[in-house]
């Protein structure tokens, strides 16, 4: 089998450390959007809001 020239398995080397970086980066977004979510019951509870009495 014949060896891939240097520059070839470069660009591969290169390219799986893009994988892994996005990967690594997708990894934290999804962590630090689960830790800043909101659970559904707090945005969907009613809060009396009178103020659009004040306007009539």
């Amino acid at each position: 089998m014949p060896k891939a020239p240097n520059n070839e398995s470069a660009v591969a080397r290169g390219e799986q450390v893009e994988a892994a970086e996005r990967d690594a980066a997708r990894r934290r977004l999804l962590e630090q959007a689960e830790a800043e979510r909101v659970p559904v019951e707090d945005i969907t509870r009613a809060v009396p809001d009178r103020r659009w009495r004040r306007d009539r």
